[in-house]
């Protein structure tokens, strides 16, 4: 590619692109192709003038060499869904017109012309300041509507010129403003890749990136996991929780030839989903329907805004009343009537929440609303599952101890052949040991059934295998040791957690897995605690011994062992009921009840994906700070609330008193109110943590 350098300076250049038109699909090609680059740390490539801004603290002739290689065609630059560039565009143009379009007018159209065209224009204002008051609400579109009445019936046609103007720019601004917010954090939220089960055309089961599959394929799509892609089920029965598309909670039956839906979870039974649809379903339109949509989205803090925005209406239309009563001065009257307070803390209160969970995102933190920001700032309580969470999400295999003379690499392959289906980190442990022996597994089992929190059943050959915990095998299921080895089984190793395995009701294999503690768990708890959290728990499925010793070297407050998943959603319960507010954090399917019980759940997101679905937030950072980061940011999001209160109803309240003295006119009053609604709006959107 052929380009001109118009200017640079250490560490920074600009060029031109020889070329005579830029597509916006083009400048996102060159400039996610520029980002790329090693020592590349901003880009930013305009369409409009074909030119490129490059940061960089590579060698200036790398970052010129790989701009002469530059070609569109065939680069394989991943461009992400949605970039927002013409988003931009659209509103960049919106915005000009009206700028232009209002110029034009001034210079070329006659006063009467002008005149008319301002009365036809202010018929849609007036009529939803109309439609306002015969709704029973005194809402901002009174306000405005009277001011325009006002001026017109005044003949002041310039003035209502004026004030209608203002009013477009505002309302653009705003748009932009919010829908720039809610596109940012979509897109922040969207770029992870999905992986799935693919059938291959032998019957195997192929794990694959989701974006190789294509229409006509047959994914397979197991309890807790996410279905990634729109399709038909081809075979299997499953609840399926849609949430995330209906924003209901119930799971809902499916069988064979129903539809499901991308971005679904199924949280009973199994399925196998022919798929019919592979574009148009992606994760940014998923998330941008979920942050415009879902209710969850209000805090209460949002909630307050808004009531506290609607009452202070009809206390603005009293004072215009009261200030012309007492002065007889219209044009006073009019400046209280310019300047509201329902714009400013309608769209600066929400847009300091979508940028929150924009820079929450930042810090690989997903988080579902500003109601879970409200909550996390608040609560007391945090309670945390072990395996996984408190201690690494990728456990390894330490040692396997067979039993009954079986062979330790085939009891190895046939756990990987259970355990690979389902996401949980002692079951990934398993299928990653496997990998990295070499060893090569074939699916010679049945259907699968998961216990959740025990284990995991399955016939292999005929026979039936089960693996899960101590409880599963030998209580529930009724396994035995083999004759002569309970000696050999006593002494198998304290120090790591156990899976058990059985064949035909017959201990076969001990695997041990090494579960070490994260090692900024320590650390991170003691900040918390200084963050204003007063009572950390830890509750797991290990046996008290185990439990005591992890908790006595994270420094939790109390511990909980060998509990079920009814027994931590009904320890949150009891939280609240004691007036207290709940953090949760977890990573499987056992854990579920608990997160949706949590007023805040917060799932790791290398673990199942009903956890994630369930969960309010999800921390995708392999690294417990990214909690202390999520308190910091939750509390420092609650006091910028705070501070935009008390600037909007500080200015606008000045901003009306300067009108009633007759200091400044309603054009001013406008500009200024809507000045300052974008100045609190775009502070708002800037990051809380510096």
């Amino acid at each position: 590619m052929k380009c001109k350098i118009l200017h640079e300076s250490s560490g920074r250049i600009r060029v031109h692109i020889e070329q005579k038109h830029m597509t916006m699909d083009q400048a996102d090609i060159l400039e996610y192709y520029l980002r790329a680059l090693d020592g590349v740390s901003e880009v930013k490539v305009y369409d409009r003038t074909g030119d490129a801004v490059i940061r960089y603290s590579a060698d200036r002739e790398d970052i010129l060499s790989a701009l002469s290689r530059f070609r569109y065609e065939g680069n394989e630059v991943l461009v992400p869904e949605n970039t927002g560039r013409a988003l931009n565009r659209e509103f960049e143009d919106k915005l000009v017109f009206t700028v232009l379009a209002k110029g034009f007018r001034r210079l070329f159209f006659p006063t009467p012309l002008r005149n008319a065209y301002e009365t036809v224009r202010s018929v849609s204002y007036i009529y939803k300041g109309v439609r306002s008051l015969f709704s029973g609400k005194l809402r901002v579109e009174a306000l405005d509507a009277t001011a325009i009445t006002v001026s017109l019936l005044r003949r002041d046609f310039s003035t209502a010129g004026s004030v209608m103007f203002m009013l477009r720019i505002g309302e653009i601004l705003e748009e932009w403003t919010h829908k720039k917010s809610v596109d940012d954090l979509a897109r922040t939220m969207s770029l992870n890749v999905e992986k799935v089960w693919m059938k291959s055309a032998e019957g195997q089961e192929i794990l694959v990136d989701v974006n190789d599959v294509q229409v006509g394929d047959t994914i397979v799509i197991r309890r807790g996991s996410m279905i990634p892609l729109d399709g038909k089920i081809s075979a299997g029965e499953c609840m399926v929780n849609q949430a995330s598309m209906t924003g209901e909670s119930a799971p809902v039956r499916k069988v064979t030839g129903s539809l499901v839906y991308a971005g679904t979870v199924v949280e009973e039974g199994e399925c196998s989903i022919l798929v019919e649809k592979v574009n148009g379903c992606g994760r940014y339109d998923r998330i941008a329907k979920m942050i415009e949509d879902s209710e969850k989205l209000k805090s209460a803090s949002e909630d307050r805004a808004s009531h506290l925005a609607d009452r202070l209406v009809p206390y603005c239309l009293g004072g215009t009343v009261l200030t012309y009563l007492l002065t007889r001065n219209v044009t006073k009257a009019v400046s209280v009537l310019m300047v509201d307070f329902s714009c400013a803390l309608k769209l600066a209160m929400p847009i300091a929440v979508l940028s929150a969970m924009r820079e929450s995102s930042v810090h690989q933190v997903s988080v579902k609303g500003g109601k879970f920001l409200e909550a996390v700032a608040e609560a007391d309580t945090i309670v945390f599952d072990k395996t996984g969470t408190l201690t690494r999400a990728c456990p390894t295999v330490a040692q396997v101890v067979t039993f009954n003379g079986t062979d330790e690499t085939e009891m190895l392959r046939m756990a990987a052949c259970l355990e690979e289906h389902y996401p949980h980190s002692m079951a990934n442990a398993v299928v990653k040991e496997v990998m990295r022996r070499g060893l090569n597994h074939e699916e010679r089992h049945s259907k699968v059934e998961y216990i959740v929190a025990h284990g995991i059943s399955s016939r292999v050959d005929g026979e039936k295998v089960v693996i899960g915990s101590h409880h599963f095998v030998f209580e529930d299921e009724g396994c035995v040791i083999p004759e002569g080895e309970a000696e050999k089984f006593n002494e198998l190793p304290d120090q790591y957690s156990h899976l058990y395995m059985a064949v035909s009701g017959v201990l076969s294999a001990v695997i041990c897995i090494a579960d070490p503690i994260r090692e900024e768990a320590p650390e991170i708890i003691r900040q918390l605690k200084e963050l204003g959290i007063q009572k950390v728990v830890m509750m797991t499925g290990d046996n008290e011994r185990t439990a005591k010793a992890v908790a006595a070297q994270i420094g939790v407050d109390e511990c909980h062992s060998e509990v079920l998943p009814e027994d931590k959603a009904a320890f949150v319960r009891a939280e609240h009921e004691a007036g207290r507010k709940v953090i949760m954090i977890g990573d499987g399917v056992n854990d579920s009840p608990a997160l949706s019980e949590a007023d805040a759940g917060i799932a790791i997101a290398d673990g199942a994906a009903i956890a994630r679905e369930i969960a309010d937030i999800t921390v995708s950072a392999d690294n417990l700070a990214a909690l202390v980061t999520l308190r910091m940011l939750s509390k420092a999001l609650m006091a910028r609330i705070d501070h935009n209160y008390r600037n909007i109803i500080g200015f606008n309240s000045g901003l009306i008193i300067l009108g009633v003295l007759g200091i400044i006119q309603p054009t001013t009053s406008a500009l200024l109110h809507n000045a300052s609604t974008l100045a609190i709006s775009l502070r708002s959107m800037t990051d809380l943590l510096e």
